[in-house]
């Protein structure tokens, strides 16, 4: 029997985590069948697996504990993958053999699925000498294009894409750079970046005092930290980056402050990680804890959430024994501390379902004592793994309840850990939760507010024909079971209507108990002030959060998907006339015979001329691309062109808005140099062919025009309210990506950009 709530948990359980034969037979049958195949293996760690795999399996049931995706999608699999989501890479060398080593093992780790995250603070600055060869350095921001390079390569071979983050100090001399390094469109669009800002700088700033970049002692320039400061919230104002990462604060709160530097993150920022950390991640669903909803004495069960924590711990524990790694380093750095990253989701829906406004003062406090409790539960779960199984290796009991975590914690607490030890040096983290939140049932996700409360979706079928399904929020869709037609209480608010300092003040009431750190996004309405824009970031650093990461939608961005509030409308109304979302399941089938057109394309270095193919499918009265070939006699390019015919065509028959696809090709660059061809310059063979898409689809009126989606498709829209369409999504193509916990999620099919 199927535990589902809604078709799209339904078909993302399918997509992502069913696990399934090569050809496509389902081994998974129903989604208990999921839940027992990640109980089973988990539970393989213990002296006693048979005691283990039932509490394992109740921890799963109806969607209470949600592991992260690679566990969910991985665990008793017997395939080599890692369970881990995300990876901080080694220290950058700077030079070119230790750069180039670098570039290898981020490839090697990419290419299992795992995100990566670097400081490019260590490369010496654009312009310092290189000794033993007389020539000047290229700086930090070149081998960052060459890292872009490899994510794009690992991408078109078909591995499942591993996000990126940059990060670079605040005194590293080509901080300007970096921080600028996003209003080129088409470059490191990869990686997700961010500055490193230290305590040092936010006096400065505070003070409009000047601000030293140096590298190796030496002082390159002085300017006042102030413009700076500017500088970075000008920058992320107009292109949604780069964040802020309070480095220092991390460092001094961590509780390995004695055995490790932290100078990276995982690509959304959740997991403050040294030199080849890994991410271990998994969330406890707040929003079925909560008894009674909507009544008077409406309250999360604290029991039920103590030992669902402590449950949950202890998998994550078996998880570091029973995961592969990518490289040796990162199964050592596990090994030796055990970390995880236990957090929550559906805290939004949890706070409604209490009669809390999300935002308010009163939320605020709940929130703090829940992830109090949560923290409290954890830290002696694993206590209690210690006395069982030892603490982690590099267990220092004087060193680690001198650090800034353990101050705050009840002396119980840190008595059990003096006694005792602990098993794992970190516990708690809030994750993106955008996919898996959709497959719980739409409960909000992580720490977010509710984002919409209904919206409308259409599901294209094999045959051209579409129906229509109604997408709602988890507390909404209980409020309408429980209530009838009653009206939404006031205290419904969503992150289109919340004010930005609200955001703030959740994260910071969050922040106080979570030990590594929050992926969240601080919703900013276009229209905000720049003065107000950077208020935001400054009430982060006064309150104590960790980082800040906004979304601003604008020309650069795109907006996110308006939708209408369910207060105000009976059904909301989604988009206006042939814009509607559009899902594909599977792909469409192919007829017979196809029209198409060939192109020749006669590239300067090759010898012979490529001829691109393009054949297009007819879809309700609609003339659409269906698929890709690209011949040359030249057998130079024959693999990659065949992989790449492969690829383009797997995506025009998947259906929605598949423009995306010229853009991608056209913003390949070719280190060894592109060519003029009929006045411009191509910046690469690959760019050739995307100009080439490009124009088919402009001739047979698919695209309005070069650089331009769907000529047929209006802009998105609410009732009485017009907004322009945000970017399609690169898995499905529809206009439906949100920017949730720092990370663009399609409400569609899922696709998130942080895997």
């Amino acid at each position: 029997m199927s535990r589902f709530s809604t078709p799209i948990a339904e078909q993302i359980w399918d997509m992502k985590y069913r696990f399934k034969d090569a050809d496509g037979t389902p081994r998974d049958v129903t989604v208990e069948d999921t839940w027992l195949r990640i109980a089973r293996d988990l539970a393989q760690v213990e002296k006693n697996p048979a005691e283990w795999e039932k509490p394992f399996y109740a921890a799963l049931e109806d969607f209470k504990y949600l592991p992260a995706g690679r566990i969910t999608a991985g665990a008793g699999t017997a395939r080599r993958v890692t369970l881990f989501n995300c990876f901080v890479m080694g220290t950058v060398p700077d030079s070119m053999g230790g750069i180039f080593d670098m570039l290898k093992e981020a490839a090697l780790t990419m290419q299992q699925g795992g995100g990566i995250g670097y400081d490019f603070s260590t490369i010496r600055p654009r312009g310092a000498d290189v000794k033993g060869v007389s020539a000047d350095a290229s700086g930090p921001l070149s081998f960052m294009d060459v890292w872009d390079a490899m994510c794009r390569t690992i991408m078109s071979a078909g591995s499942r894409r591993g996000a990126m983050m940059a990060t670079m100090r605040c005194d590293h001399p080509d901080v300007e750079d970096f921080i600028a390094a996003k209003s080129d469109p088409a470059r490191l669009r990869m990686f997700n970046m961010s500055v490193l800002i230290t305590d040092a700088f936010m006096e400065a700033v505070k003070a409009d005092g000047p601000w030293e970049l140096r590298f190796d002692d030496r002082v390159y320039r002085t300017l006042q930290a102030r413009d700076l400061w500017n500088s970075i919230m000008r920058a992320t104002y107009d292109f949604a980056e780069p964040g802020v990462i309070f480095i220092d604060r991390i460092n001094q709160a961590n509780n390995l402050s004695y055995c490790e530097t932290i100078a990276a993150t995982n690509p959304c920022g959740e997991q403050p990680l040294p030199p080849y950390g890994a991410c271990l991640l998994g969330s406890i669903n707040l929003a079925r804890l909560v008894s009674n909803p909507f009544e008077q004495d409406a309250g999360l069960d604290l029991e039920a959430l103590g030992e669902l924590v402590a449950t949950a711990v202890r998998m994550m524990d078996n998880v570091v024994d029973a995961s592969k790694f990518p490289l040796e380093a990162q199964a050592r750095e596990a090994q030796a501390k055990r970390r995880i990253g236990l957090g929550v989701t559906g805290l939004a829906d949890a706070l409604l379902m209490t009669g809390l406004r999300y935002g308010s003062d009163e939320a605020a406090a709940q929130t703090e004592e829940w992830m109090k409790q949560i923290a409290r539960a954890a830290y002696l779960a694993s206590v209690d793994l210690a006395k069982e199984k030892g603490p982690f290796p590099l267990f220092d009991a004087d060193a680690y309840l001198a650090s800034g975590t353990m101050q705050m914690m009840d002396e119980d607490v840190r008595d059990a850990i003096r006694e005792h030890g602990i098993r794992n040096a970190l516990l708690t983290s809030v994750a993106p939760t955008g996919t898996i939140s959709l497959y719980a049932g739409n409960v909000s996700s992580g720490i977010e507010p509710v984002f919409a409360y209904a919206y409308s979706r259409k599901v294209l079928q094999k045959d051209g024909s579409r129906t229509e399904e109604e997408v709602v929020d988890y507390a909404v869709q209980m409020w309408r079971e429980l209530k009838g037609d009653a009206a939404l209480p006031d205290y419904f608010v969503n992150a289109q209507t919340l004010a930005p300092l609200d955001h703030v003040k959740m994260q910071a009431a969050a922040q106080k108990w979570v030990d590594s750190s929050i992926s969240k996004t601080i919703n900013c309405p276009e229209d905000i002030s720049f003065d107000a824009f950077k208020d935001v970031y400054m009430a982060a650093w006064d309150q104590g959060c960790k980082g800040c990461t906004t979304y601003r939608p604008n020309e650069v961005t795109g907006s996110v998907l308006s939708v209408s509030d369910t207060k105000s409308e009976d059904k909301p109304v989604l988009v206006g006339e042939g814009g509607e979302v559009v899902y594909m399941s599977e792909p469409l089938d192919r007829p017979s015979e196809l029209e198409g057109n060939t192109y020749k394309v006669k590239w300067p270095d090759s010898e012979h001329a490529l001829y691109i193919t393009i054949n297009d499918i007819v879809l309700n009265g609609h003339r659409r691309p269906f698929e890709v070939f690209i011949n040359s006699k030249n057998m130079e390019h024959f693999a990659w062109t065949v992989a790449l015919t492969r690829m383009i065509s797997a995506v025009f028959r998947r259906g929605g808005d598949v423009s995306f696809v010229v853009e991608e090709l056209k913003a390949v660059f070719d280190p060894r140099g592109g060519a003029w061809m009929k006045g411009k310059y191509i910046p690469s063979i690959l760019a050739a062919i995307g100009g080439v898409i490009e124009q088919h689809m402009i001739a047979t009126g698919f695209i309005a025009g070069e650089g331009l989606g769907l000529k047929t498709d209006p802009q998105a829209r609410v009732v009485g309210l017009d907004a322009p369409r945000g970017k399609a999504c690169p898995s499905c193509g529809q206009f439906d990506m949100r920017m949730i916990e720092g990370c663009m999620t399609c409400a569609s099919c899922g696709h998130s950009k942080c895997g």
